[in-house]
């Protein structure tokens, strides 16, 4: 049980690192149409990202050989980081006031998310606003990570013995597609923002 907490500390703590970047790098793009004689860039980007990973993740579905769960690539994720991580993870000065394990979950999850598909989302969501939306994003990024972190701490084990990665690519890819489909929408005023 101990381990489990300490991991979601260390899996949580740099979801937050990693969604405050990406809201504030949004906030910057968001800048970008004042200097760009009011045309939206920030919208058209986050549209096309959004399309892009829809169209992406379907395409790597229907690819997919459909072999069952997810324990497998489980297992396989599991033994490489067994045998990636830096020896100053697991002892030292570091694991005085932090416990490695802490470390070892806040490094492995910011190296493996920071840029992939939330980061890039949670920034194109954030360039559609302001400060409010920005705050907005944060919240609701922070909140689906703690629920996803939570689910795959406590039950992951369960859920990949049903759930394929196919499952997940075409559930993903509906999902980004919906949110390319909103922001175009907004863009073209049908609705509102």
């Amino acid at each position: 049980q101990n381990q489990k907490l300490l991991t979601f500390i260390g899996a949580i703590g740099a979801l937050v690192v990693m969604t405050l970047l990406a809201v504030s790098l949004g906030q910057i793009f968001h800048a970008v149409p004042d200097v760009a004689g009011g045309v939206p860039i920030d919208d058209y980007v986050s549209i096309f990202a959004f399309g892009f990973f829809g169209v992406k993740l379907f395409s790597d579905a229907v690819q997919m050989e459909d072999d069952g769960s997810l324990l497998e690539e489980k297992e396989e994720a599991e033994e490489e980081v067994k045998g990636a991580l830096p020896s100053w993870m697991s002892g030292g000065a570091a694991t005085l006031a932090i416990p490695s394990l802490v470390i070892q979950a806040f490094v492995l999850v910011f190296a493996a998310e920071i840029g992939d598909r939330s980061f890039i989302s949670a920034a194109a969501l954030s360039a559609q606003g302001g400060f409010d939306a920005a705050t907005e994003v944060f919240i609701g990024g922070i909140s689906a990570h703690a629920l996803a972190t939570l689910g795959a701490v406590l039950v992951g084990d369960v859920v990949a013995k049903y759930v394929t990665e196919r499952q997940l690519a075409y559930i993903g890819g509906t999902l980004f597609l919906i949110f390319a489909a909103s922001s175009a929408l907004k863009v073209a005023g049908v609705m509102a923002a």
